[in-house]
């Protein structure tokens, strides 16, 4: 079957063919997410029933972030080159292949390699989501259905770990459904996608696919990701392992850099990353994978450990922050749909997140949990505000043929930075935990032992005193993780303040004369801006034929 070589070809979508389309590719995306989060609160009972190791346990999490933010930017290049509507459904196929491995696991170490093998459906179905929909919707239009990729971000993360401990606590179920709970609902997803989504092929001649550049950035994340796992556990920040792998990393993504700025198809194109709009996305989705990830795996230890609160109540008291990123995603989204335009957001967004990471640096063990849902409830604002629309920024500056590398980008490096985020404050916590332990069964003269800093969490079974002991130091110190989140998302808003504001373009892709002034807009100060000039050439006829080779480096 011949496939339409240009976008402008293609008959635009209704709003409910629009509606049903997005169907599909919500369930994959919540269905994706879900798998990441629903373990958080099950894994005790997953590794206890697996006789599995401390190593073990962190690895069973470990294993699927750094196989999906390892993939990330060669599923966002393969989009630019083949069907996107196949490749999202073979990363539905991997993903349930994965799922069910994991299901019927029988070691620890079978479900770390199951896991790892899900990541990569993983990875290509956070990243070809984006991607579908920005081959479907134009950026102006988008801004009205980022409300609902929020809805579903906050849904699946904060009610992932409610849904793994109702799980893992239903005598009926147990902990394997924690993997097979995705299942039907991928299956859903596949069945919508094939009725639902139409997108346009564009078909190419002399296809290049650079495999030795994903394979070095895939090595060199991967290399830097297991250290960042075991740094301050298995070894210390300053020893050989550490000089080694960081140094190997280096080299791996030099040898990376070099290699892309060489390839025909490069998988991530530099001339986009160098971009001023994309360079400024990456730094603010480093505040917002660490509000993302870290908000969620952080919050529910505090709430369990630091305040003795059962994995189903801990899930409940997280709805503020599903509620902030829920509410902020539809208005804010509806009103860039309405103006046009997405910079205040962005910045406001920002904002946001410092405010409420600052407000959460001031909780303890005895925090009112009014003050904790406020601060709770900004922090999601924030995102919901931030996340998308960061994206949106980004495919509103490139033309249809690059935007499954330019969103991949900014999702492979949001990704990379929650993980480093989440990775660093968890030695950072787990240090100032230990020291406060000590400190304070010193005080009290209660014997230390090696392991009591970090030993079973699993309070219910120790004395009061001692349980009360480290009640306090969790809840104590997460307070100071947080006030490090929030310094570090100040990054945010200087990335955010630094962005051009600009006007959303009303066309899916740029024409060549849009493209062609860009250039000339980034070279000279005070030209116009990309997407004004998209939308004036779309107004005034002229051609949507994406080009051959577009000069990011003018």
């Amino acid at each position: 079957m011949s496939a339409p070589t240009t976008t402008a070809e293609a008959a635009p979508m209704t709003h409910r063919q629009t509606l049903e389309a997005l169907s599909g590719l919500l369930l994959v995306l919540f269905v994706a997410m879900l798998s990441s989060t629903v373990v958080s609160t099950a894994l005790p009972k997953i590794i206890g029933a697996l006789d599995g190791s401390q190593t073990q346990y962190t690895w069973v999490v470990t294993a699927t972030l750094l196989t999906a933010t390892a993939t990330t930017p060669i599923w966002g290049k393969l989009a630019d080159l083949f069907n996107k509507k196949t490749l999202v459904q073979v990363a539905i196929v991997v993903f349930l292949a994965g799922s069910v491995v994991a299901g019927f696991s029988q070691t620890a170490g079978q479900l770390i390699a199951a896991r790892a093998f899900q990541g990569i459906g993983v990875g290509g179905l956070q990243a070809l989501v984006q991607v579908a929909i920005a081959a479907m919707i134009p950026p102006r239009e988008r801004g009205r259905y980022n409300g609902y990729l929020g809805g579903v971000m906050a849904v699946a993360t904060v009610g992932g770990p409610l849904l793994g401990g109702l799980i893992v606590d239903t005598s009926w179920l147990g902990w394997r459904w924690c993997f097979f709970v995705g299942v039907p609902v991928a299956l859903v997803a596949l069945v919508l996608l094939q009725l639902t989504l139409r997108l346009p092929t564009v078909r190419r001649d002399n296809v290049r696919i650079d495999y030795l550049g994903a394979a070095l950035i895939a090595a060199g994340v991967s290399v830097l990701l297991i250290w960042i796992s075991f740094v301050d556990d298995s070894f210390a920040w300053l020893s050989w392992q550490t000089a080694a792998m960081v140094g190997g990393s280096v080299l791996l993504l030099a040898l990376a850099t070099w290699v892309e700025s060489r390839a025909a198809e490069p998988v991530v194109p530099l001339g986009i990353v160098r971009e001023r709009t994309t360079a400024l996305a990456i730094l603010g989705s480093l505040a917002v994978g660490m509000a993302m990830f870290g908000g969620a795996v952080f919050l529910g230890q505090y709430f369990q450990i630091g305040r003795g609160y059962s994995p189903t109540e801990a899930g409940l008291l997280t709805i503020p922050m599903m509620a902030g990123v829920l509410g902020s995603s539809i208005i804010a989204g509806r009103m860039i749909t309405r103006t046009g335009r997405i910079k205040p957001y962005i910045v406001v967004g920002a904002i946001l997140l410092v405010a409420g990471f600052a407000l959460l640096g001031t909780i303890d063990h005895e925090t009112s949990l009014v003050l904790v849902g406020v601060a709770m409830f900004v922090v999601g604002t924030g995102v919901g505000m931030t996340m998308q629309n960061l994206v949106l920024a980004v495919q509103n500056t490139v033309s249809l043929r690059d935007i499954g590398a330019a969103s991949s980008t900014v999702a492979f490096f949001r990704s990379l930075g929650g993980t480093i985020g989440v990775s660093v404050l968890g030695a950072v916590l787990a240090r100032r935990v230990g020291d406060r332990i000590t400190h304070d069964f010193a005080a009290a003269g209660i014997p230390v032992s090696g392991s009591s800093g970090g030993g079973s969490l699993n309070l219910d079974v120790l004395p009061a005193p001692v349980r009360d002991i480290i009640r306090a130091a969790y809840g104590d110190a997460t307070g100071h993780i947080f006030l490090i989140s929030a310094a570090i998302a100040v990054v945010g808003v200087v990335a955010a303040l630094l962005l051009r504001p600009v006007t959303l373009r009303t066309s899916l892709d740029l024409p060549d004369a849009a493209r062609s002034a860009a250039v000339a807009a980034d070279a000279v100060d005070g030209a116009p801006a990309l997407d004004q000039v998209a939308v004036d050439a779309g107004r005034s006829g002229l051609s949507s034929r994406p080009a051959a080779r577009t000069c990011w480096r003018c």
